[in-house]
């Protein structure tokens, strides 16, 4: 059995400590195998030093980019904006003017556009009796639905813009496209 006596500023760990302090063992044992160990508090105190740092957080030294490659690379994408466009690749891009209403599927990774259908296109300026009506954006809607889905793209998402609210004309558009067959993501 290891004793442990606290002497001023250090301490001692022994097996025969408890006993006498400069008398050998006399008995053979596995703990009278071990060495006397002298460990002093002041050694520890001194080991374990704070570092100053600039803004008052402290700094884990487990973190994954050393400060030099922080530094480097400051607006580094996070998971989901790296691997979005291969989870979600076929975007809806909507957009109205005072005279016309423009939707389009594009293609997150290539660019590349899927489907196209706006009311300034020959064939709805001159059918439609209002280009940006709730009628025009079911024609919209029902064209992107069908023209997608001949290119083989039956899933696609839409991502609004900041403070926008999916009601009035582009609920119209996106609820058309649902009712064609399209599945939003």
């Amino acid at each position: 059995m290891a004793c442990i006596c606290p002497a001023p500023s250090s301490l001692l760990l022994s097996s025969d400590l408890c006993r006498s302090r400069g008398a050998k063992s006399t008995t053979l044992s596995w703990v009278s195998s071990f060495p006397q160990m002298k460990i002093s508090i002041n050694s520890i105190r001194t080991s374990f030093r704070v570092m100053p740092n600039k803004g008052g957080v402290i700094e884990a030294a487990w973190t994954r980019r050393s400060r030099s490659e922080a530094a480097k690379k400051p607006n580094r994408k996070s998971w989901k904006q790296r691997t979005d466009m291969y989870m979600r690749p076929f975007l809806l891009n909507v957009f109205f003017s005072k005279r016309f209403i423009h939707a389009k599927v594009v293609h997150r990774g290539t660019s590349k556009v899927i489907s196209v259908a706006s009311t300034n296109a020959k064939d709805l300026r001159n059918t439609l009796p209002s280009l940006t009506d709730h009628s025009a954006c079911r024609t919209i809607g029902r064209l992107i639905a069908e023209r997608s889905m001949e290119a083989d793209v039956f899933a696609m998402s839409y991502e609004p813009k900041k403070n926008e609210r999916i009601e009035g004309k582009l609920g119209i558009i996106l609820d058309t496209i649902k009712e064609n067959g399209i599945i939003f993501v």
